[in-house]
């Protein structure tokens, strides 16, 4: 490996080290952003990479194998040292982090898209932490209560504007990727992630799901409609986004049926549809 690409591993396993300090839980990425640890189930077509999420004690499991502890966090670089950059998990105590992610290959202004959001909701974007991607976009940093589930998203709030939330992961500042290197914009380095605006956060999550009586499900229609409406790419976030709502309001075994059918309705199979329902479950603390 040449000597640049040690240094680059070594800056970002020192980076990530720091990042682990706030307490932010990281992973080590390869020079296209994407986890630089491949699945270990990727040769065995009965379990897909999905299906498990580390519970088979071994590295490749992407933004799951996402830790604060030093120890297993230079044991995930030492198993991967092409790694140049390094990833933080979102949605994770004890920040919640979500991520605003503007983008600057948009045709619109994403900038201006949420500053109109901001004037429309009567929000303001606190001081946060921001990083610069080498393309000139921009990465607010922002953290949410516990108990509620940022599913990602992208250009759901505004064209050119992308959501990190639970199961995704920002690029940390410092790693350097094809092209370039993400820094933290000046001024910015030293703040903690600000808490998102209640104006913004519920426009990040889906609407609030009632119960009526006799145990039928006011509003799982809405749910379902949200899971059916998917276009490829956004199947499993949205699938992951109804699920987690539906348990997070006890209506989960409910919607269990109706929510797989639309999912196969969408093009998932049953066996990724229940992978993702399972997940959703276990990430709002019910058992699957």
């Amino acid at each position: 490996m040449a000597t640049t690409d040690r240094q680059a591993t070594t800056l970002a396993l020192a980076h990530a080290l720091s990042a682990a300090e706030r307490g932010l839980a990281v992973i080590p990425l390869a020079r296209t952003k994407l986890p630089a640890l491949r699945s270990p189930h990727r040769d065995a077509p009965a379990l897909q990479p999905f299906t498990c999420h580390g519970e088979c004690g071994r590295f490749g499991h992407g933004v799951h194998d996402a830790s604060t502890d030093p120890a297993r966090i230079r044991a995930l670089f030492a198993a991967a040292p092409w790694a140049t950059g390094y990833g933080i998990a979102c949605g994770l105590p004890p920040h919640y982090l979500i991520g605003v992610d503007l983008d600057t290959k948009s045709e619109t202004d994403s900038s201006a898209a949420l500053r109109e959001l901001a004037l429309r909701h009567l929000f303001t974007i606190p001081p946060t932490v921001v990083v610069v991607t080498p393309s000139g976009g921009r990465h607010l940093w922002l953290t949410g209560p516990p108990g509620h589930v940022v599913p990602n998203s992208a250009g759901r709030l505004a064209p050119g504007i992308d959501i990190r939330g639970a199961g995704g992961y920002l690029v940390g500042p410092g790693s350097r990727t094809r092209h370039g290197a993400y820094t933290t914009a000046p001024g910015t380095s030293h703040l903690p992630p600000a808490a998102c605006p209640p104006a913004l956060l519920r426009l990040l999550l889906p609407p609030p799901v009632r119960r009526t009586g006799g145990g039928t499900v006011a509003g799982g229609r809405g749910l379902v409609q949200f899971v059916l409406t998917a276009h490829e790419g956004q199947r499993n976030t949205r699938l992951f986004w109804a699920a987690c709502r539906a348990y997070e309001n006890g209506i989960g075994p409910e919607l269990l049926a109706p929510l797989l059918e639309a999912a196969r309705t969408t093009g998932l199979t049953e066996h990724e549809a229940r992978a993702t329902i399972a997940s959703a479950a276990r990430m709002t603390g019910h058992r699957p």
